[in-house]
């Protein structure tokens, strides 16, 4: 049903936007988003569109459906791989399924900081390596920007690694995820992202993880009374179009597209800057407390993870690339 709202949506905005003149003509694509308008993934789509208006002088444009619209992170990655829409904007995780060596993305307790994220995603060769693995499922890599670290909430206090025993939080349906919450002693259960808050307030977690922002649209600080800032995570968000409409365009609209990615993404890593610390207020006000990670238990969390890490070493199958990440 979603694979056709999307097929329609894409139809309609190319009949409605898309004309033709003796000299100019102007397009209209379609970009889909599982996220909130009101979120840094909704922000980073959004800057891409207008960076592509104001680039080509309004002759080209990108409508942009948040909140699932044309379907969930799932069905968009499949509806951009076989070409029904061309541009989607999510997590990396979902995309494993579909690019099984992006699970170097699901490595645990990597960076201590963006600042340090953000020098290995930017540093030469890179994102060209990256791009390969999307390159090769369909897809291009247009920019990565993120949602800054994900974080755990948890109705238990947890200061040391015995606080994670037996704890029942829940993730998303990715092996590594679940792998790396085992790995440190806790309980991993997937449950459908709906479900979520109500999971939480009648017992049925007692945990979760995700950034900050996304704790904060949701309101899980209501029902939950600690955050825990294990930092485990980058939650990375990719900008992604598919391989053969891009390569399809002329070389002027490419490189407006490519780079309307470019400054779009510097946007949306300022916007995750700010928001952070905004939402931690905002968590703070509610009278949720936010404990502190100290650089010992990131160290112990690392450590009880190592099995995972030769695990999707062996995965990625490039030592190089596989280095060039865990080097800082």
């Amino acid at each position: 049903m979603k694979r056709c709202i999307a097929l329609i949506a894409f139809a309609a905005i190319a009949l409605a936007m898309t004309s033709c003149s003796t000299e100019i003509k102007k397009y209209a694509w379609v970009l889909g988003t599982a996220s909130p308008e009101n979120t840094v993934t909704g922000i980073f789509a959004e800057a891409f569109a207008a960076n592509v208006d104001s680039l080509s002088d309004g002759r080209l444009k990108v409508r942009v459906y948040h909140n699932s619209l044309l379907g969930g992170d799932t069905e968009l990655i499949e509806s951009c791989q076989c070409g029904d829409i061309p541009f989607v904007v999510q997590n990396t995780a979902p995309e494993v399924s579909y690019m099984k060596r992006l699970c170097l993305f699901d490595l645990p307790c990597v960076f201590d900081s963006l600042e340090a994220l953000h020098r290995v995603l930017d540093s030469d060769g890179f994102m060209d390596r990256v791009n390969q693995i999307y390159n090769d499922a369909g897809f291009s890599l247009l920019a990565m920007a993120d949602q800054n670290f994900r974080v755990m909430t948890s109705n238990r206090m947890i200061s040391d690694m015995s606080g994670f025993k037996g704890i029942k939080i829940r993730t998303m349906e990715n092996s590594y995820h679940m792998d790396f919450w085992n790995a440190v002693g806790a309980s991993p259960t997937p449950m459908a992202f709906a479900e979520l808050y109500v999971g939480l307030e009648q017992h049925t977690v007692d945990a979760q993880e995700n950034p900050y922002e996304v704790i904060c649209s949701n309101a899980f600080y209501e029902v939950q009374d600690y955050v825990i800032d294990t930092r485990h995570l980058p939650h990375l968000l990719a900008l992604v179009v598919n391989k053969e409409f891009l390569d399809g365009l002329d070389a002027d609209d490419r490189y407006i597209v490519e780079h309307a990615a470019a400054i779009a993404r510097d946007t949306a890593r300022k916007q995750s800057l700010m928001r952070a610390q905004s939402r931690i207020d905002e968590i703070v006000s509610s009278g949720t407390a936010i404990v502190p990670v100290s650089a010992e238990m990131r160290k112990e969390m690392r450590e009880a993870s190592s099995a995972l890490y030769d695990k999707i070493r062996s995965v990625v199958d490039d030592d190089e690339l596989f280095s060039s990440y865990i080097s800082q």
